[in-house]
């Protein structure tokens, strides 16, 4: 071993304890770790920066634009009518949403498709008076499994053919993922549908008939001498509502919280009140008996004199603004002109003062405030609705404007016109020139960390091939499984893949997997696309922790999901994919 090889090797195992850790976020330790690179001398200053070029950091850039597009213009809101209306049965309901889910993901950004579709599980699931928690996770898996069968699909697949590209001098077409990861996608959810549903645990926190997890909200409400409830008691209080679904849970006065609220005194102008209920009773009791929102904002009544007057609830995605932050921190009413009405975490109600509270991946949180300015708020703050879609209602109907560029772009690619950047930028183009998305929006679509950690981590990869760290791993691997049948190392690589995956982003875990494998394939004196649709289906494969994948932490929260929930579903949706891919990785690539 050389010493640029052990420098490379020991930073790249510094860099992936960082990513298991956790503590910092993926794109900083990825950006450290070019950057020691660049100190110890093995990349090159001048070639530092050179992977925020790649043609495969711009597709993934331009994707994540085009889907903004796609959910903003209801081009997509056809397709989930037609899901809601098919949910008599809970397979059944399973097979629509996971089925659409899947066939969005192949050609939009996954974290998409599951943007759309969340509300309409969540809606269709109250209609059918059926539990969302046992929809959450297959919709979540299932928009994962769509993302193998093109191209464009999934980050992993754009990574690995820009390498194979680099390595050979051609890239993959769109549609050659598409003979092994469509029947990977289809063994899944057929295992989704007949059966994963029902590892689901029966209920968990915050979920069961009747709780879809977000219907119970924490709100913090203050008096004030006009409002119906001063100078009346708890007791008083209770009466005037009884007919709302609304628990007062805590009084706070003058600083001092009364975890159980003394009930024959009579309430003062200063106090605040911790209720817990559903969203809507929560809203009802506000307005009702005149009280304001703590956490300030507009009045209800200016609200409701915009003309314009809209709620949403919100799901807070890794890398949020709000994520974090407290809600003293955020200032909803004087920063955003927002009412913040109430949160949640895992299904459940916060038992504290919401000024507190302190935003995680996967809460939800409900705002209020004229449809403008939520609309605005949303976007800023980087969350995804879970109710009607209806904050972009001024850009409904260009849903064929969308389509046709989308369209016409993945066409041009296909057909070899254009490379596949330049077919999505000028379709980028054309939405913004039709007003379908704003320029703010279109930079704020764009998942910036996971554009840094790509950036980052290709000139890292190719110091590995660079300095022969790649080759001495694939000779490690080689040596130990000599004399091993091709389709074991194929499934060995596959399985390493996977594992990697479930606790690195699937990006990461193709930048230092692929390399190993076309290594692999050398020294075999193998055609790498099998070792390479390995790595691709391996890494496109997260379904055992809620980390591996952020449509997985997405649906955390709203499905009231434990953290030891993922890998009863996705143990064996995982060794089904395996037995699936290997005898079709060496049906369709030969070695």
């Amino acid at each position: 071993m050389t010493l640029d090889q052990g420098l490379i090797l020991g930073l790249l195992g510094a860099l992936l304890g960082l990513f298991i850790w956790g503590k910092y976020r993926y794109d900083l330790v990825a950006l450290t770790g070019l950057l020691a690179a660049v100190l110890l001398g093995v990349v090159e200053p001048g070639q530092a920066f050179d992977g925020f070029g790649n043609p495969a950091v711009i597709t993934v850039a331009l994707v994540l634009i085009l889907s903004k597009a796609l959910s903003a213009s209801g081009a997509i809101d056809p397709i989930a009518r037609i899901v809601q209306r098919g949910a008599g049965t809970t397979p059944g309901h399973i097979g629509a949403l996971g089925g659409t889910a899947a066939l969005l993901s192949g050609f939009m950004n996954n974290v998409g498709a599951l943007a759309m579709l969340m509300p309409v599980a969540l809606q269709s699931a109250r209609k059918a008076e059926r539990p969302a928690h046992l929809l959450l996770m297959p919709l979540a898996f299932a928009s994962i499994l769509g993302g193998m069968l093109t191209l464009i699909g999934t980050p992993p697949n754009i990574l690995i053919s820009a390498i194979r590209d680099r390595t050979l001098g051609d890239s993959y077409a769109m549609f050659d993922f598409a003979p092994v990861g469509g029947l990977a996608m289809l063994a899944g959810l057929i295992y989704l549908v007949a059966v994963g549903w029902r590892l689901i645990p029966a209920g968990p926190k915050g979920t069961g008939e009747g709780n879809f997890g977000v219907d119970v909200y924490t709100a913090e409400v203050k008096l004030s001498k006009t409002c119906k409830a001063y100078g009346k008691t708890i007791t008083e209080l209770e009466k005037m509502s009884e007919d709302m679904d609304v628990v007062i849970a805590k009084l706070i006065r003058r600083s001092r919280n009364y975890p159980a609220p003394p009930r024959h005194e009579p309430l003062r102008a200063s106090d605040i009140l911790i209720v817990e209920g559903a969203a809507e009773e929560i809203d009802r009791f506000v307005a009702e008996l005149e009280l304001s929102l703590s956490g300030g904002g507009p009045s209800l009544k200016e609200i409701l004199n915009s003309g314009d007057a809209a709620a949403v609830e919100l799901v807070v995605q890794a890398g949020s603004l709000l994520e974090g932050r407290t809600v003293a921190q955020m200032r909803f009413g004087p920063h955003y002109r927002v009412a913040l009405l109430g949160v949640a975490r895992n299904g459940r109600a916060h038992r504290g003062r919401l000024k507190d509270f302190q935003f995680r991946a996967g809460d939800i949180l409900l705002l209020q405030g004229a449809a403008d300015e939520l609309n605005a708020a949303v976007a800023r703050f980087g969350c995804l609705p879970l109710r009607e879609r209806d904050l972009s209602l001024g850009r409904r109907g260009r849903g064929q404007i969308v389509l046709a560029s989308f369209a016409g772009a993945v066409v041009a690619a296909a057909l070899g016109v254009v490379p596949l950047p330049i077919a999505f930028g000028v379709a980028t183009v054309a939405i913004v020139i039709f007003g379908v998305v704003t320029l703010r929006e279109v930079y704020d679509s764009v998942d910036w960390p996971v554009i840094v950690l790509l950036g980052a981590l290709i000139p890292v990869g190719g110091a590995m091939e660079s300095t022969g760290a790649t080759g001495l791993i694939a000779n490690g691997i080689l040596w130990s499984t000599e004399g091993l049948p091709v389709w074991l190392i194929i499934g060995l690589i596959l399985v390493a893949t996977m594992t990697l995956s479930d606790v690195l982003n699937n990006a990461a875990t193709t930048v230092v997997m692929a390399p190993i494998g076309l290594a692999i394939a050398d020294g075999l004196g193998h055609a790498p696309d099998p070792y390479l649709m390995a790595v691709a289906v391996g890494a496109s494969c997260a379904f055992l922790t809620p980390i591996g994948h952020q449509n997985n932490a997405l649906v955390m929260g709203p499905g009231g999901y434990a953290f030891g929930d993922y890998w009863r579903v996705g143990l064996p949706l995982e060794a089904i994919i395996v037995v699936v891919s290997v005898p079709a990785i060496l049906l369709f690539w030969p070695v």
